[in-house]
């Protein structure tokens, strides 16, 4: 990767880092669906302009917007809510390490629903490490050793798991040849949709109280920041990078997150959290590969 790749990546880490960190700030004032509903709608509502600044067209045929409305369920409803849901009991860094075991997940999805992306040895020892370092997260919550409701834990995980099939669903999406900052726009859109009625039955957010200026800066951050920067950002990578370069901001996100929280919240993990970051870290390098090879060529040459 060009140097101007790493600082993007670098850059990316951080703002989706930040998200841990702004939704654990904006919790204190706001219920985690209502959070959602305002991280999505902003978010939208940013990319929209930048779509009409570049003036692109949006999709019309009710096949595409099928395609679409399904990965912003996968995408967008489930994996926020879940992990929005789990970060009101769970410290932010410990739902970061969690959601570091997406590629994990992706993994076994993929090896299990398709015939053309199957678990070659190094991934499949990378899963058994990174869920090795799962059971070391979720271990002492199940025997009651720690103050962490396992409840929390699992959503964080379930919520991984429906990122993972969002990346299955995905494969349809590039198909359709849209470009990034529509796909991104329309996930959005359509959880605004899906998410408002929800809301309004469930929050009834015009009988909260107003939520003080940390919780609406932090609201604020999340949207712009974490999510339409953070998608405009991604998808670049992705085209000049690459997917399996892109699997490196999963190493740094959880690092951004604890040093966010640490220096601002105060929050402090277990030993067990940063045992169990370790093995997911191990995990991931294993599925990624690069450092075997290079492993492998320095002991060949």
């Amino acid at each position: 990767m060009s140097l101007r790749d790493w600082s993007l990546l670098i850059f990316l880490s951080i703002l989706w880092g930040g998200s841990f960190f702004f939704v654990r700030v904006a919790l204190d004032d706001l219920p985690p669906l209502t959070l959602v509903l305002s991280r999505v709608l902003i978010g939208a509502a940013v990319l929209a302009v930048v779509i009409r600044i570049s003036g692109e067209a949006l999709p019309r045929r009710p096949m595409v917007w099928f395609t679409l409305a399904v990965m912003a369920l996968l995408n967008n409803v489930i994996p926020f809510s879940l992990i929005f849901w789990g970060q009101t009991a769970i410290p932010a860094g410990l739902a970061a390490i969690l959601n570091a075991t997406t590629p994990l997940f992706t993994v076994v999805v993929m090896h299990l629903f398709t015939t053309d992306d199957r678990a070659s040895p190094n991934k499949a020892a990378g899963v058994a490490l990174g869920f090795l370092g799962v059971v070391v997260l979720v271990g002492p919550a199940a025997l009651g050793r720690l103050d962490t409701p396992l409840w929390a834990i699992a959503a964080c995980l379930a919520a991984t798991l429906s990122y993972a099939f969002s990346g299955l669903w995905g494969r349809r999406i590039k198909a359709l040849g849209i470009s990034p900052t529509i796909t991104a726009w329309a996930q959005l859109s359509v959880t605004t949709v899906v998410m408002t009625p929800i809301v309004a039955l469930v929050d009834r957010p015009w009988t909260l109280a107003m939520p003080g200026m940390p919780a609406i800066l932090a609201v604020l951050a999340l949207a712009i920041l974490s999510t339409a920067l953070a998608y405009i950002i991604f998808f670049r990578l992705l085209a000049t990078a690459g997917p399996s370069n892109l699997l490196l901001v999963t190493f740094l996100i959880p690092v951004s997150t604890i040093l966010l929280t640490s220096l601002f919240l105060g929050e402090r993990l277990a030993p067990t959290h940063f045992a169990g970051m370790a093995l997911i870290g191990l995990g991931l390098a294993a599925i990624d590969g690069r450092l075997w090879r290079r492993m492998v060529g320095a002991k060949g040459s």
